[in-house]
């Protein structure tokens, strides 16, 4: 299959599948999508680099999707999630693409009644999404089999090994039959994520985003250079300018996360931390106040923040700098979602800009230098550029 391929219409996808695609308006592919549905399609293994709001699920839907035959009623597609949202947009994603194929499309997880799940997969499954959690429950049950298996997905892989998930998905795949097509996704390939991913996987295929693929075009970037105890200063700043009505503002790690939105609500900003160690109810409430704009900023880690598929967020801003590029265009993306333009600020230390310069060197979009003094109403004073 060529490797050029633009547009859905021009994949080998059955009739019932694009009449589907007609129906979600999707005609051209993400890159994302073009490198990896035609692997998917001719029944490779593949290892994908891809976060949410990159076309992933699409990525990885569409070719499960024709895998299924809707006249055997076992479950024969298996993708694991870690948590239940992100298990919920999944099934509803599929199930848009099954539309008219008859493939029935159903979703497991913990904190609702079981019962109830048992009475869906009754009515039949052929593709089940679920949590790593519910399903060994319905696997140590003896209620669920997947011995018909046929594709597997693994989404959100960092996610999974920071919950400390990694174990219990190897345990699911191990019901499943060895010669299956299994596909993994992971918002960065560390070694440690490849390494487990080979374990469960046949000579996969790596796709990464290339230069061009993680250029943010729709996303102005700018930086500024400060100094380490004065920080706090310039983000309370940034915060008063009056075009921010919501942000992101990302933090390498839980403590710094914590410690950060402990300082801006001191100093009276409506703000909430978000992490992996938070409950699942405790996520529900700040990204059910964030949606409803109730809640203003957000304090997040990488892991968390991927969870806040939230249209209109208009700004990010990066506390600390990433130590991985891929890193940085993944919180970048939280913004500049479905054509809409967005505006990131990083806030840059002596010590960061070696990583500062990692991540100029990975896109063809300009990141721009902004001084830290005059900031005036609006958008903050341009400096040099880079």
């Amino acid at each position: 299959m060529s490797a050029d391929v633009r547009y859905f219409k021009d994949l080998p996808l059955s009739q019932e599948v694009l009449k589907g695609l007609r129906k979600l308006q999707f005609r051209e592919l993400t890159p994302i999508q073009a490198k990896a549905i035609p692997l998917l399609l001719e029944g490779l293994d593949v290892i994908g680099q891809a976060e949410t709001g990159t076309g992933k699920t699409a990525a990885f839907g569409i070719p499960l999707v024709m895998r299924m035959d809707s006249s055997d009623d076992r479950v024969q597609g298996l993708v694991v999630a870690p948590t239940r949202e992100l298990a919920e947009q999944i099934a509803l994603m599929v199930r848009r693409f099954a539309r008219y194929t008859g493939v029935k499309v159903q979703v497991v997880y913990g904190g609702e009644n079981i019962d109830k799940q048992l009475t869906r997969l009754s009515e039949g499954a052929h593709v089940l999404v679920g949590t790593p959690g519910r399903l060994i429950d319905l696997l140590k049950r003896r209620d669920l089999d997947l011995r018909a298996v046929k594709v597997a997905v693994v989404d959100e892989a960092d996610k999974l090994l920071e919950m400390g998930f990694i174990d219990d998905v190897r345990f699911i795949l191990s019901r499943a039959p060895f010669l299956r097509q299994t596909s993994m996704w992971s918002a960065t390939l560390s070694d440690e994520i490849v390494g487990h991913a080979r374990r469960f996987m046949r000579s996969p295929v790596e796709v990464r985003l290339s230069k061009d693929d993680v250029a943010q075009p729709l996303v102005e970037q700018f930086y500024l250079r400060v100094d380490p105890e004065h920080k706090i200063d310039v983000l309370l700043e940034l915060l008063r300018d009056r075009r921010i009505d919501q942000a992101i503002i990302f933090c390498n790690t839980r403590e710094s996360t914590d410690d950060l939105a402990q300082r801006l609500a001191e100093a009276g900003v409506p703000v909430e931390a978000l992490h992996g160690r938070h409950s699942q109810s405790k996520r529900d409430e700040v990204m059910s106040a964030f949606k409803l704009r109730s809640l203003r900023y957000i304090v997040a880690t990488d892991v968390a923040g991927r969870g806040l598929d939230i249209q209109g967020v208009s700004h990010i801003i990066n506390y600390e700098v990433p130590h991985d590029p891929e890193v940085y265009f993944h919180r970048v993306g939280r913004t500049g979602r479905m054509k809409q333009t967005g505006v990131s600020f990083t806030l840059v230390s002596e010590d960061e800009l070696a990583y500062l310069n990692e991540i100029t060197a990975m896109t063809n979009v300009e990141v721009k230098e902004l001084s830290v003094k005059a900031q005036p109403e609006g958008t903050p004073e341009r400096g040099a550029q880079t």
